[in-house]
């Protein structure tokens, strides 16, 4: 399986478990390696998921990165 394939299917188990802490983390990762590919909307996609599981699991590492994220590339100010 492919690293996307691998992550995607990581996501799908967290969602079934409805486990945040691990959604947020997944989706941070997932707006990493976006961001490293040039697909910036891809990223703050990932990004925007990362932050509000982040801040519902109360990740606040997590959430505060993926703000920054977010404001760097003008989606919050």
């Amino acid at each position: 399986m492919s690293e996307a394939g691998a992550l995607q299917q990581a996501m799908l188990e967290a969602h079934d478990t409805n486990d945040l802490a691990e959604l947020a983390a997944l989706y941070q990762h997932a707006g990493t390696q976006r961001e490293a590919a040039g697909e910036i909307d891809a990223a703050c996609f990932f990004y925007t998921h990362a932050y509000v599981y982040a801040l519902d699991a109360g990740e606040q590492a997590i959430a505060a990165n993926a703000r920054r994220q977010l404001k760097l590339h003008g989606r919050e100010r």
